[in-house]
């Protein structure tokens, strides 16, 4: 338990911190709706809001219902990863990075659904007329996250051992 907790509380922590200071740098230097192009043709820092969950869906019911149904949802997944880490065998560092990584990016857009019913997002990707809905930090590591899960049961499933080094 020691060794995971070596583990989550600085991913928690500095992920959870990253987010939250993101967001307030483009809530006080980046109105809303404008954007900066950082790299042409590629990427854009923009300032948007997000009422909904992911790609918009949900947007457009009520801000109430809306702030209630997430803030639930996100304290039910936040309970089910909190335990499934918590379940997790000592050796299994790399499975306590990956629920660590989703724990933290929960709780980052959890804040912001707690104080606004909607979550800052900033980060714009695109390739021409593609454009990936605009999203921030806590969606990026709650992605990461799942990423190093899906690679530790991969690995797992192939036989090879990723708790230690090959």
């Amino acid at each position: 338990m020691k060794r995971k907790l070596f583990i989550l509380l600085p991913i928690l922590l500095a992920g959870v911190a990253l987010d939250l200071v993101t967001k307030q740098l483009i809530l006080a230097y980046l109105p809303l709706g404008s954007q900066i192009p950082v790299i042409k043709g590629f990427f854009n820092v923009v300032h948007v809001h997000n009422r909904g969950a992911a790609f918009g869906l949900m947007g457009s019911w009520s801000l109430d219902f809306v702030r209630i149904f997430f803030v639930c949802t996100t304290g039910i997944v936040l309970l089910v990863v909190g335990y499934l880490w918590w379940r997790l065998p000592g050796d299994q560092r790399l499975a306590a990075v990956g629920y660590s990584l989703i724990m933290a990016g929960a709780l980052g857009n959890l804040v912001d659904r707690v104080r606004f019913g909607e979550v800052v997002d900033f980060l714009d990707l695109y390739w021409g007329r593609y454009h990936w809905p605009a999203f921030n930090v806590a969606d990026s590591l709650v992605c990461l996250g799942a990423g190093v899960l899906i690679w530790v049961i991969l690995r797992e499933e192939k036989g090879v051992n990723v708790s230690s080094p090959a």
